[in-house]
């Protein structure tokens, strides 16, 4: 059987097929759903595009009913649930690789995305819902504008296994322990979802007692290089400086995957540079650029 056309950056069959039995299903009366494979190539097409909503091509059917879709199934959780069954799927044949890598990078916020009306007037989504101050939306100020930092847990493969957000000036070890939390893949049979990796990869930025000692306290091997002011400090207080923590430099060679990662997750505009407004609508974004590098590895 000869697969359907798809055009660029579309779910081919085979994709398609492993995704289609996971989505949800129309129940009650009421007008039926558009095509869910039609409306989630249009999200798709507006993630590796970076255009208005509005700017949808017609094959996709009605933007807002696309928009509306894609914020429904980020309100109810539709979205982390297709990653979440996704991961599942490789972790219970095997495939899923526990030695995770962790980073973050920062996108820069376009002005649609941070163009809040000063003197108390408040921004809203494309369809003039959930007004919101940009206070609370995972947006920061630094010397290059409004930027959102995207951190990041991937497997050995460099597939994504957790994703959080926070505005761009926040320090990548104060949120470690939020990313380490937010790794959580389901056992397709009974028991609880599996949360601990192996082995944890990370660089320089993630080097403290505090994150050493919380992964010693849960049994996950860490290897993470000192940073040289670290060094230095110990060698200062000569043999109460203590041991040099233990390091892998050949396994350190592995935190690349969690790079190549990023650099595939970029190749959606709308990822690269932050257009929503909402956090949890940027955030659902991601979730589905993360959802096609799996499907992609089926």
């Amino acid at each position: 059987m000869r697969e359907r056309a798809v055009g660029r950056g579309e779910l081919p069959d085979a994709a398609w097929n492993r995704l289609e039995r996971l989505l949800p299903k129309a129940a009650g009366r009421g007008r039926p759903w558009r095509d869910h494979r039609q409306v989630i190539n249009g999200v798709l097409w507006r993630l590796r595009t970076g255009a208005p909503w509005r700017d949808l091509p017609e094959r996709y059917g009605p933007w807002r009913t696309v928009y509306e879709r894609f914020a429904r199934w980020e309100a109810d959780g539709t979205w982390a649930r297709l990653l979440e069954a996704v991961q599942a799927r490789d972790d219970s044949i095997g495939e899923l690789e526990w030695t995770v890598s962790v980073d973050s990078t920062i996108n820069r916020a376009h002005q649609h995305a941070a163009g809040a009306h000063k003197k108390g007037a408040q921004e809203r989504d494309e369809l003039g819902y959930a007004p919101h101050p940009t206070r609370g939306q995972a947006l920061g100020r630094s010397r290059g504008g409004l930027t959102t930092k995207v951190h990041l847990a991937t497997d050995g493969r460099g597939l994504p296994l957790a994703i959080v957000i926070t505005p761009g000036n926040v320090n990548d070890s104060t949120v470690f322990d939020t990313v380490l939390n937010a790794v959580r893949v389901p056992r397709l049979s009974a028991g609880r979802p599996r949360r601990r990796p192996q082995t944890v990869i990370a660089d320089r930025a993630y080097s403290s007692r505090a994150i050493r000692a919380g992964l010693r306290r849960r049994g996950i091997r860490a290897v993470i290089p000192e940073r040289s002011d670290q060094i230095a400090n110990r060698q200062r207080r000569g043999s109460a400086g203590g041991r040099p923590p233990a390091f892998d430099t050949e396994q350190y060679k592995a935190r690349n995957v969690v790079e190549r990662c990023f650099s595939r997750l970029k190749q959606f505009r709308a990822v690269a540079t932050r257009f929503d407004k909402l956090a949890a609508r940027y955030l659902a974004g991601l979730r589905l650029a993360s959802l096609t590098l799996w499907l992609r590895e089926l």
